[in-house]
């Protein structure tokens, strides 16, 4: 695999992304229910290093989080959860640099891209419903538009 082989596949796939150095890449991925994932990919001598930050660290419920990062790690395709030395939660992988052709980084960047705004929801209301409770009542005593927090309205007792 080349460098050419990156810049092939994301403009055909017509995604943003810039160039930080011959074998790096900055990939923004667009999503639904979290708003865009940024994604490296870094051509190493041997092999594609993939690495998107999906969310900080849980505010609460740890255990929670990290069992369902692990049940989840078992359904991915070339990528994986773990967690930075601060906690926040990122998605990584490693593919041999000779395995990745254009149909394989499509697979890869759907993954992530999946994984990624598919589960985002989820890490936010298993690790941040006090802070998601607070928020709606704070919007609320203000008037405030709640749009973008419907999809949590379940956890909000009184609603």
């Amino acid at each position: 695999m080349s460098a050419q082989v990156i810049v092939d596949a994301l403009a055909e796939r017509e995604l943003d992304y810039q160039r930080r150095d011959e074998n790096s890449f900055f990939v923004t991925l667009p999503g639904t229910k979290k708003l865009q994932t940024n994604c490296w990919l870094v051509l190493t001598p041997h092999a594609l290093l993939v690495e998107a930050f999906v969310c900080r660290r849980p505010d609460e419920n740890f255990e929670g989080v990290y069992r369902w990062l692990l049940q989840r790690n078992v359904r991915l395709y070339g990528v994986h959860y773990c967690l930075d030395d601060v906690g926040d939660i990122h998605l990584v992988g490693r593919v041999g640099r000779d395995a990745v052709t254009d149909d394989e980084l499509d697979r890869i960047l759907g993954q992530v891209l999946e994984a990624a705004d598919g589960d985002f929801n989820t890490l936010i209301e298993l690790g941040f419903a006090t802070s998601i409770r607070r928020e709606w009542a704070w919007r609320e005593s203000r008037g405030e538009s709640l749009a973008n927090l419907r999809a949590f309205q379940h956890l909000v007792s009184d609603s």
